[in-house]
């Protein structure tokens, strides 16, 4: 979004899909480079009780230390470029993937109520994960994590209005 939106919930544009700001890969980065490490660390007791030699247990264990991270840097920047959302006249939008898309449609006449929450890594990077609670029970809240905290509390406020403009019809 804008580097300094303005204090109205107009300021979140209404066309078009919407990236997440840079800032977000940073945190989509630490996360799964330390998910892939922590996973990395708990595979090397398999490893070195399971591999013949002292050898093979360490080429194997250098293996996987190098892989899980690798792969965990891979997925955030996977998930960054591929992570839109798109707010218009008739509720909020969320598109994830490339491979296997998943596009997720929220009519402003279903949002039941709206949740902000900052995480310790997120307030590091002053980003925001917004929590869409809708009606029915099948997945019924959308989150979007890696907004920046101004955007995300705008995009709060208008879907707001738009659940109060509905309720008033």
């Amino acid at each position: 979004m804008s580097a300094a939106p303005s204090a109205t919930p107009d300021a979140i544009p209404q066309d078009g899909w919407q990236p997440l700001p840079p800032r977000a890969l940073n945190l989509f980065v630490l996360v799964n480079v330390l998910t892939g490490a922590v996973i990395a660390l708990g595979a090397l007791i398999p490893i070195g009780l399971l591999m013949p030699s002292r050898g093979l247990a360490l080429a194997a264990a250098l293996a996987v230390l190098v892989a899980l991270p690798s792969l965990g840097l891979w997925l955030a920047r996977k998930q960054y470029r591929y992570t839109r959302w798109k707010l218009d006249a008739d509720g909020f939008a969320l598109r994830r993937g490339n491979l296997w898309r998943s596009e997720t449609r929220v009519p402003a006449s279903r949002v039941q109520h709206l949740d902000l929450k900052h995480g310790p890594l997120e307030r590091r990077y002053k980003l925001a994960t917004l929590v869409v609670h809708t009606a029915g029970t099948r997945d019924s809240a959308v989150s979007l994590t890696g907004l920046d905290e101004d955007d995300a509390a705008l995009l709060r406020d208008r879907l707001a209005l738009q659940i109060d403009d509905d309720d008033d019809a």
